[in-house]
């Protein structure tokens, strides 16, 4: 069973940091292009960074600099580091996985989604 768990969501201040995790069970996440997206309530959902199993990333404009993804192969887990964060990072934040490679403007039909973990930055 294919299933994706996100966590390390919480409440920072304007400027912190947090690191979120996604663990992934029933594939290898080094197979696979896996993306962060986020959304608050009235917005469309938008990419936030994605990988693929060499190791190329994609990200939004809105974090270059601040966010870095990262996977894990022996853990077969996805991470998103955040750091300098703004009250505009405000979301739930979801990992997903779609078949590689991952594409520009966001453009893979992502098969699998997690429940999401909540980030909210406070000014």
């Amino acid at each position: 069973q294919i299933k994706l768990s996100e966590s390390g969501g919480g409440s920072v201040q304007t400027g912190g940091s947090l690191r979120l995790s996604c663990a992934i069970s029933g594939y290898t996440v080094s197979r696979y292009c896996m993306a962060w997206f986020r959304q608050t309530p009235g917005k469309e959902r938008e990419g936030v960074a994605a990988i693929d199993g060499d190791g190329t990333t994609i990200y939004a404009d809105s974090v270059k600099g601040r966010f870095t993804v990262s996977q894990d192969n022996a853990e077969n887990a996805l991470y998103l580091q955040m750091n300098t964060l703004k009250p505009e990072d405000t979301a739930m934040y979801y990992c997903a996985a779609s078949f590689p490679p991952c594409q520009g403007g966001w453009s893979n039909y992502f098969f699998d989604w997690g429940q999401g973990t909540q980030v909210t930055v406070s000014s």
